[in-house]
């Protein structure tokens, strides 16, 4: 399962985007600054907690969240980055570092996000329990 994550609008204070999974519109995202400086290594540009992760395909997973407390998409090998999630949250407030989903785009907020989250998760889970390897593209 290819989920790919198309940036539309690079804002100064956060990032919004279109999620779609194998070609076909799911939600929208929700992501901090894109800081990213090509052939600059992360430790550069990054502002923690305040930057979106570097542009780049990879693996997700099912995994249980610390601090949400459940079981999340979790976002593997980012480099210069840990505990990358996909979940639920309006404003870049909610980030760090994360992308929120929402079904509702707001300019610089996003809305219905546990709407979004129950519609990209499950699609997740099916991949997984068919023993499809799951990747998220970035660009």
């Amino acid at each position: 399962m290819i989920i790919e994550l198309k940036r539309d609008f690079l804002y100064p204070l956060c990032t919004i985007g279109t999620l779609t999974v194998d070609g076909l519109f799911v939600c929208y995202t929700l992501e901090d600054t894109v800081r990213e400086v090509d052939g600059v290594d992360v430790k550069e540009w990054k502002i923690p907690g305040r930057t979106a992760i570097p542009r780049g395909e990879y693996e997700v997973v099912l995994s249980m969240s610390n601090r949400f407390k459940k079981i999340l998409p979790e976002v593997l090998n980012v480099p210069g980055f840990a505990g990358i999630r996909i979940h639920t949250g309006n404003t870049q407030k909610d980030t760090e570092g994360c992308i929120l989903v929402g079904m509702v785009n707001r300019i610089i907020s996003i809305g219905d996000s546990v709407a979004a989250l129950k519609k990209l998760q499950p699609m997740i889970e099916n991949a997984i329990k068919n023993k499809e390897k799951v990747t998220i593209k970035l660009s």
